[in-house]
Order: C-alpha cells, then structure tokens, then sequence
C-alpha cells in the first residue's frame, strides 16, 4: 500500500509539475508579441513624416499675391472711376485668399514721379505692377528693371512697347478713328473743323491723334483749322472751345475726347452760333444726358460718343491674377506693336440712333459714371488663356 501511495504520490507531482510548465508558457507570451507592438510605432512615423508633404500641397493656397497700381493723373472721372474699381475686383480675389489689398501709388505728377511711384512699389517687393503711364517712353528703363526683378508688369488703358511690359486695354488709335471717320462722313468729306486733344505726350492721346490724322488724310477737303490742347479736364476744355468758336464762329465741326467733349458742349451752348457744329462727345452719362437737352431746342444737333471703358484696369487685374496663379495665356490672341497687348473690345458706340440705349444705362448712376465694360472671371480666361 505504501509502495502504491508513494507511486500515486510521484505521479500527481509529475503531473503538477506539467501543469506548471503549461502554465508557464503563456507568460512568455509577452515577450512574443512585443515585437510587434514595437513594430507598430514605425507607422506612426511615417504618418508623422508625410505632415509637412500635405502642408506642402496646400502651400500654394494659401499664397497670396500683392498687386501694385501706379496711377499718374488723378483730376480725372475716368481714373477716379478705375481706381474704384480696381479696389473693387480685387476684393473678390481677397475674399478667396489670392490676394492682399493694394498698393495704390495714385496722385498727380510729372514722369520723374511717376518713377518714384514705381521704385516705391518696387521696393515694397509687389508681384505685380499694374501701369497707367503717364508717357510714351519716360517709363521704359524702370518698367524693364521691374521686369528683371521677376515683377509681372501690366500697362493698362495706354500701350507701350517695352519688352516683357504686357498692355490691357481698347486699341485707342482705332477708338479714335471711330469717331474722327463717323464726323468726316457726317460733313460729307469737307468742311472747317478744329481739335482739341488730350496731353501731348502721353501715349493714348499720341495714338489717338495719329488715328485722327489717319482719318483725314483720306478727305483732304476736311481743313483743320487750329488744334490745341484741353488737357483731359473739363474746364479747359471749354475754354479752348470758346476761344475757336470766337476765331471761328462758322465752324462745320469739331473732334475732341473724354471730359473735354462735355465742356466743349458746354461753350457751344454758352454761345449758340447760328450753325451749330457737328460734334465728337463722350460715353459719359453727363455728356448723353446733355445732349439729350440740346436736342429739345436744336433736334438737328448731331454727336457721336465711343466709350472708352475704366473697366480695361480691372480687367487687367484679372489677367494678371491668372497669369500670377500660372495659368497659360493663349499668345495668340494678343496683339498691340510687340505682340504682347491683350485688345479688350470697345463696349458701346452712341449716336443718335441708340442714344436712349445709353440714356438706360446711365439711369441709376452718377452723371460722372463713363459707360464700362469689365470682363467677367470666366470671359479673361475664354478669351486670353489656353482652355
């Protein structure tokens, strides 16, 4: 009996010491398994490494672009009006993180300022300069130094032939002849006329006066009896037309532009000739609205107005935003002398005929208001860059 309680008693010791040793197996489990949990800490990394890549994607988004505008002549409705609107259209693009507020470098100044106003956009380190130049060829070496910089540089409203300088605007010289060939069909190809233009110099009164000359040379029995200048200002205007109609009481006719046409008109009616000369006007409300009252007591009084859009700036400031945000311009669809002029059509020509069309238009603005156009987001990018 003992013998058998000694073997039962060895045997219960074997088998506990087997339950032991299964026991014991699972506690190393542990350390098994550790390898993996370390293991997972390497995807944690590579998550954490791939942070700044998608930083990096939305970069971009997030830049946003300053936009310098450097503006020469201010006693003007038309600048008044484009600079409105400038800040007006860039607004949008602030409202989508694209751009910040602009630079505005606008006063009235000679070209020696108008430098300066340049060099301080430059400094001020803008991605874009937005240019109405204040003459032809004073600009040239500091909008080419802009260029150097890698500064986008747009010449808005007035074109100039700088390499790497784009222009935005109407063709002006084609603006011009508009209205110079609609007055020597309605003389019937001769009479006495005279001029009064813009200031000598600056590169939209140049081209326009060229178109002018290019109209006339074909009617050489139309005579340019005097010209001079009125300065783009309404005042001057009318002085220097009352001083033609006193030398030339018999006038056929006179060409003129832009708030000058509204003092000319205003001389002609201050001294009622007995004949009273056919008339170049302006797209500006003020004008139509004048020439609607002239009507009443002269209803043979004839004029004609070719808008001359504020837009063509704004529309600029589109193009640029664009070709900032490296979208491909459609270079065949510019023109100008150096092939890199993006045309904006004229948007309305008055005469007679459509007059109450642009007396509509003027009903809810202000008589300063010039009858505009500016191109929509999605015409810029339809008609100037690759679809």
């Amino acid at each position: 009996m003992l013998k058998k309680s000694l073997f039962y008693i060895g045997m219960l010791t074997l088998i506990a010491s087997m339950i032991l040793s299964a026991c014991a197996a699972p506690t190393a489990a542990p350390e098994v398994t550790t390898a993996p949990a370390t293991e997972a800490v390497q995807p944690t990394e590579v998550v954490a490494t791939q942070a700044p890549a998608t930083e990096a994607v939305q970069e971009p988004t997030t830049k946003k672009f300053t936009i310098g505008i450097s503006n020469p002549f201010i006693s003007s409705e038309y600048r008044t009006q484009m600079i409105a609107e400038l800040i007006e259209t860039n607004k949008e693009y602030m409202d989508k993180g694209l751009t910040n507020e602009l630079v505005i470098e606008s006063v009235d100044t000679d070209v020696a300022g108008q430098i300066q106003q340049l060099q301080n956009l430059m400094a001020k380190n803008v991605d874009a300069i937005l240019v109405n130049p204040g003459d032809v060829n004073g600009l040239n070496a500091t909008l080419e130094e802009a260029v150097k910089k890698g500064i986008l540089v747009i010449s808005v409203d007035q074109e100039l032939n700088v390499p790497g300088v784009y222009n935005v605007g109407i063709d002006q010289k084609e603006w011009a002849k508009t209205s110079a060939k609609w007055l020597a069909e309605k003389l019937g190809g001769k009479g006495n006329i005279v001029q009064i233009e813009g200031f000598p110099g600056h590169p939209a009164n140049v081209v326009r006066m060229e178109g002018v000359a290019e109209v006339l040379k074909d009617y050489p029995d139309i005579k340019v009896l005097a010209s001079d200048t009125g300065k783009w200002d309404e005042a001057t205007g009318q002085q220097v037309m009352s001083n033609f109609l006193a030398a030339y009481p018999n006038l056929d006719g006179y060409w003129t532009q832009d708030g000058m046409a509204i003092g000319a008109l205003q001389a002609v009616i201050a001294a009622n000739p007995p004949k009273w000369p056919i008339a170049v006007g302006e797209g500006r409300c003020q004008f139509l609205k004048l020439w609607e009252e002239v009507l009443k007591d002269h209803p043979d009084f004839d004029s004609v107005a070719v808008a001359n859009p504020p837009g063509v700036s704004p529309t600029g400031l589109r193009i640029a935003i664009n070709m900032l945000l490296g979208k491909q311009v459609d270079k065949t669809k510019l023109g100008g002398v150096n092939g890199l002029s993006f045309v904006i059509p004229v948007p309305i020509v008055v005469t007679k005929d459509n007059l109450q069309e642009g007396l509509d238009i003027c009903k809810d603005k202000p008589d300063v208001y010039l009858l505009d156009g500016i191109m929509s987001e999605e015409e810029v990018l339809s008609t100037f860059f690759v679809k």
